[in-house]
């Protein structure tokens, strides 16, 4: 069965550091299959990864599929020459890697390579039905996809949307990316792993739970983190005024709740200041449906574009 007979548009990749999730994408943005696979590290397992999963989409879907696929990638990327570089989850360092090239050869399909964020904010764009929107990407790190008048935006050098690294605190951690106090610090999977350990299951989850119940601990650190969101929320809003601000990512897993207490800490910020308060940021706040793979469907929209 060809991609056309299946119904199929198109196929999106969206390639993490421990797991890859592909998603064949039909008319209207129905997901017709998905599969989930561990990632290989380095260049030639990402490559390898990508071509399991592809070919189990194809089993999946019932026949070979010959439509475009659209790969999203953490990182800086090329999306005109369809070049990696400094995907450090990925094992991918150093040189540009050809990953666009690399994979149509291995696919015999056309493929495009675009930044996993900037990938998920198409999905979000889809999923609100607004063309200016800001996919708040709340994961391992902290990131933002940028869609202006249904375009993305992704910058001079690719770095447009890196909100993690915007510092607000002169006293704080240090940053990977080698500042001091940055959002990321406070507001990302990574942090929030840190200042909550848990030896079983998602830290967010555990923490939240913890809070609800009422752990005067967990309320501060809980507090903390919502702030650091609300912060990103509050400079997203007051750079671009999106429309929409949705929030997903790994950490948005914890669902309603998360939502609820950033709504909280947003108009706590707003309380001394008549003017962020009109801003009504709090109103344009949605998140990502539990469980939707907003990155892989991402990456089927960019290579159906």
């Amino acid at each position: 069965m060809t991609a056309a007979r299946s119904g199929a548009r198109s196929v999106g990749l969206d390639i993490g550091g421990t797991k890859t999730h592909g998603v064949v994408l039909g008319q209207g943005g129905t997901v017709l299959a998905q599969v989930r696979e561990s990632t290989r590290s380095g260049a030639d397992g990402v490559v390898a990864t990508a071509a399991r999963v592809f070919e189990a989409l194809a089993r999946e879907s019932g026949g070979r599929l010959e439509c475009g696929v659209g790969v999203g990638v953490p990182g800086l990327v090329d999306s005109e020459r369809g070049v990696l570089r400094h995907a450090v989850n990925l094992g991918v360092n150093g040189d540009d890697l050809p990953l666009r090239d690399l994979l149509a050869e291995r696919l015999g399909v056309p493929v495009v390579v675009e930044n996993d964020v900037n990938a998920a904010a198409l999905a979000a764009c889809a999923l609100v039905e607004a063309d200016d929107v800001v996919y708040l990407s709340v994961g391992t790190g902290l990131a933002a996809g940028l869609v202006v008048d249904g375009r993305l935006r992704r910058g001079e050098h690719g770095a447009a949307g890196e909100i993690g690294h915007l510092p607000v605190d002169p006293a704080g951690e240090a940053c990977g990316c080698g500042q001091t106090g940055c959002l990321e610090t406070i507001a990302s999977g990574r942090a929030l792993a840190r200042a909550w350990p848990t030896p079983d299951g998602p830290p967010a989850a555990a923490l939240f739970a913890a809070a609800a119940a009422g752990d005067p601990a967990a309320v501060a650190v809980r507090d903390r983190f919502c702030w650091g969101v609300a912060s990103a929320v509050r400079a997203l809003g007051l750079t671009i005024d999106p429309e929409r601000i949705v929030l997903g990512g790994g950490v948005a897993e914890v669902g309603e709740p998360l939502r609820e207490q950033v709504v909280r800490q947003l108009r706590s910020l707003g309380e001394g200041s008549p003017f962020l308060a009109s801003l009504g940021l709090a109103d344009r706040l949605s998140m990502v449906p539990l469980h939707y793979p907003v990155a892989a469907v991402g990456a089927a929209l960019v290579a159906a574009r």
